[in-house]
Formats: C-alpha cells, sequence, structure tokens
C-alpha cells in the first residue's frame, strides 16, 4: 500500500477504482485499511475510494502520544485526513466513515465544508461523543496484552460471525457454522493487525471519545452540518448506543438512519456484499 506525506507524518492508504466520483474511506478504532478487505473487490470499479489508515494504526506512522494525548484527538484525525486530500490533490469528495470514523468525519465537516459532498456512516461514533463504561475501558486495557481477550473483544464488532451461545463472558467466541473461510482469515489478520496499534490508539481514542462527550463543543455544531447524510446502524451492534443515532438524525439538517436485524456493528465484514450494494447505490446516485 502507498505512504504519502502528510504534514509532519506519512499515512499509508489504498486505493480501489478510479473515476470522478472520489469517496475517502475512514476506517474505526483499533482498525485498519484491511477492515475494507472483504468489501472493497465488490464496490464498483467507477467510484475511487481512498481507504486511509489513521496515525498510529496500520502502516501509518506511529508518533508517540503526548502524556494527555493531544496529539491523538479526533480533530487531529480530521486534520492528518484533509492534509492526505491535499497531498493527493483533491479538492472536493465524499465521505465515509466506520465506527469512530464517524465523529472524524464530524469533524472534518466543521473544519472544511465546502470540500464534502454525501457521507456514509456505518454504526459510527455520533459528534456527541462516547463516554464507555469501566468494563469496557478494562476490556480493551486486557485486549493490548493478552490475545485471547483481543479475540473475543473484537468478535464483540463482528458478532453475527459467531454463535451467539459462545459470545458470554467466559467462554473463547466460536466462529458460526455459515462463517466462511474468508471472513475467518480476515477476522485472524485483524487481530494481529491490533498488535501494532500505537498506544495512542489504545488508549488516547477512549480518552479523547470521553473529552468530547464531556465538551459537548462538536454536538453543538450538527445543525451546522448540512451535508447529506445515510447512517445505518446493525441492530445487533454492541458499542453504539441506538440512541445516540436518533438524536444525531434529529439534529443533522439532511440525515437518514437505516436498521439492520441482523447485522452487528460491522456490516463490512458481516455481510460485505450488502454493504458494497448500499455503498455503491448511494454514491452513484
Amino acid at each position: 500500500m502507498p505512504r504519502i506525506q502528510t504534514g509532519d507524518i506519512a499515512l499509508n492508504y489504498v486505493e480501489h477504482g478510479q473515476g470522478e466520483t472520489i469517496v475517502l474511506a475512514i476506517h474505526g478504532n483499533l482498525g485498519c485499511a484491511d477492515w475494507l478487505n472483504l468489501a472493497l473487490p465488490l464496490l464498483p470499479d467507477n467510484i475511487r475510494v481512498i481507504a486511509a489508515e489513521w496515525r498510529g494504526c496500520g502502516d501509518s506512522d506511529k508518533p508517540e502520544p503526548a502524556p494527555d494525548y493531544s496529539n491523538y484527538t479526533m480533530a487531529c484525525h480530521a486534520r492528518d485526513h484533509l492534509a492526505l486530500l491535499d497531498a493527493l490533490k483533491i479538492k472536493r469528495c465524499h465521505l465515509y466513515g466506520h465506527s469512530t470514523g464517524g465523529i472524524i468525519i464530524s469533524h472534518m465537516l466543521t473544519m472544511a465544508p465546502e470540500r464534502i459532498d454525501k457521507v456514509l456512516m456505518l454504526d459510527p461514533v455520533s459528534p456527541l461523543g462516547l463516554q464507555l463504561n469501566p468494563g469496557q475501558i478494562n476490556v480493551l486495557t486486557a485486549m493490548k496484552t493478552d490475545p485471547d481477550v483481543c479475540f473475543a473483544g473484537l468478535a464483540s464488532a463482528v458478532p453475527t460471525l459467531f454463535r451467539p451461545e459462545t459470545m458470554v463472558a467466559g467462554l473463547t467466541p466460536q466462529f458460526a457454522d455459515a462463517t466462511s473461510s474468508a471472513q475467518k482469515a480476515l477476522f485472524k489478520h485483524i487481530i494481529e493487525c491490533t498488535r501494532q496499534l500505537s498506544d495512542g490508539i489504545w488508549f488516547g481514542t477512549p480518552h479523547n471519545l470521553g473529552q468530547e462527550w464531556e465538551s459537548g463543543d462538536l454536538a453543538k455544531l450538527m445543525p451546522e452540518m448540512p451535508q447529506e447524510h445515510l447512517i445505518l446502524f446493525g441492530k445487533m451492534d454492541y458499542w453504539i448506543p441506538r440512541e445516540h443515532l436518533d438524536i444525531m438524525v434529529s439534529r443533522l439538517p439532511n440525515a437518514r438512519l437505516e436498521v439492520f436485524p441482523y447485522v452487528g456493528h460491522s456490516m463490512n465484514i458481516e455481510q460485505p456484499l450488502l454493504f458494497a450494494r448500499i455503498f455503491g447505490d448511494y454514491f452513484r446516485s
């Protein structure tokens, strides 16, 4: 995958397709561009998709986190992605964001609204931010050091790939019979990718999402984000509160929510064909 200098760091990215319709894809926390591996080949070839990797993730640079994680804020990630567009000489594009990629997009909308057209979000962290409970923080901390906990924690992001009776505390999640070999291989690969993450991601992201929740500054700006938003939500999502998305849709000037009953937090992995169809239809329309 190519790397490009964006200010004081280099970001890694992968491209699919070509044409005048350009979509910058922004992954979620603990993620990388590979979370789109199953869906990317299914996307229309006449849409140029650029899947970038945050600072601290994948093969992008991993600067040492500041004591207060101020160099890993959501606004910092947003500026990085705008700098990536500058480096690629892209003046205007659409945006897709998964999970925490959603709030990064919201920051981009406040920083450079004239550069953004349509927005697609998959189970996003809303502009409200997110205050994780102590149990969730403990899980993230354990995931960093214990591969078995990491396996179980990331399984909660793709719950439909696993047998539901094994998705309980104290058990190791077991793949469901319907889970494909490609899905299993990608999930195991993703586990390995998490071991490369900077502490600015492991610990900085939950810290900074909590700061967003406490300040409420970005949430106040939702009425000033006029871009068309399509928000997809899997009803089996363990991480994103549905009520946050209802608030988001009520405050954004041009947003709609679609709920999918048999999907978890990651349609792009759980149902890549469905995700690719929605993605293509939305950005080609």
